[in-house]
C-alpha cells in the first residue's frame, strides 16, 4: 500500500516542519488539495504553497485539482513541480486532451471522482491515465466520514481496469483510518490519501507506517 498524506490537515505555521516530517516518514507521496472556492465550497492552498512545498519536500507532489476548468493550470503546475496532476472528471469538458496535454509534460497523469460518479464513465479512458481516484467523502472539507458505497466502487474500478487492460492506480480519499484503509484494501485499494488521521496523531510516522502495512 502507498500513502499520500493530505498537507491540507498539517500545521500550516509550521510547514517546512511538516515537510520534514513527511520526509523522514514512509510517506510515498505529499497530497495537495487545491480548492478555488466554485468547483467545492471551500478555498484552499495554490500556487505559492505548492512552490513552498516542492522547496521543502522531497516526497513526490501528488497535486489534486478540485477546480472549475482544471487544463488552465496544468502548465503553471507542472513548472511548480508536480509528479502527478489530478483532475476531476466532473470538471473537464475535454478530458482527453486535458489527460494528454498532462502526459506531454512528463507528468502522470490522473483522473477523480466525485461520490455520486459511477465508475462506469471511465471507461473509455481508464487506459491512458496512471493513476484514479476515488472521493469517499465529498470533496472540499477534511474530517468527513467515509462513504461506505466506495468500497463497492473500488471492486467495480478493478473489474473495469482488468477489462480495459489499464494499469492505473486506485488512489481513495477520504475518512481513511486504520478500518476504513483495511476495507478499501481488500476491495482492491493501491493508494490511500489520510489528512487528519496523519497529522492530528500523535506519533505520525507510526500512522503512516501502520497505513504502509495494510493488506
Amino acid at each position: 500500500m502507498k500513502v499520500s498524506p493530505s498537507i491540507l490537515a498539517a500545521d500550516f505555521g509550521n510547514l517546512q516542519r511538516e515537510c520534514e516530517m513527511l520526509n523522514n516518514s514512509e510517506a510515498d507521496y505529499v497530497h495537495i488539495d487545491v480548492m478555488d472556492g466554485v468547483f467545492v465550497p471551500n478555498i484552499s492552498l495554490g500556487m505559492p504553497v505548492t512552490k513552498a512545498l516542492k522547496k521543502y519536500c522531497s516526497k513526490p507532489l501528488d497535486v489534486h485539482l478540485m477546480i472549475v476548468d482544471p487544463q488552465r493550470y496544468i502548465d503553471t503546475f507542472a513548472a511548480l513541480g508536480a509528479h502527478i496532476i489530478n483532475v476531476h472528471y466532473e470538471a473537464c469538458t475535454h478530458l482527453d486532451s486535458t489527460i494528454n496535454h498532462i502526459h506531454s509534460l512528463g507528468i502522470k497523469a490522473a483522473v477523480t471522482l466525485n461520490p455520486s460518479s459511477p465508475v462506469s464513465l471511465l471507461e473509455d479512458i481508464l487506459p491512458m491515465v496512471d493513476m484514479v481516484l476515488l472521493m469517499s467523502v465529498n470533496p472540499g472539507f477534511g474530517g468527513q466520514k467515509f462513504i461506505p458505497n466506495t468500497l463497492n466502487k473500488i471492486e467495480r474500478l478493478t473489474k473495469l481496469r482488468e477489462q480495459t487492460g489499464s494499469h492505473a492506480l486506485i488512489e481513495i480519499d477520504g475518512g481513511i483510518n486504520e478500518q476504513t484503509a483495511h476495507d478499501c484494501a481488500k476491495a482492491g485499494a493501491n493508494i490511500l490519501v489520510a489528512g487528519s488521521y496523519v497529522f492530528g496523531s500523535a506519533d505520525p510516522h507510526e500512522v503512516i507506517k501502520t497505513l504502509k502495512n495494510i493488506r
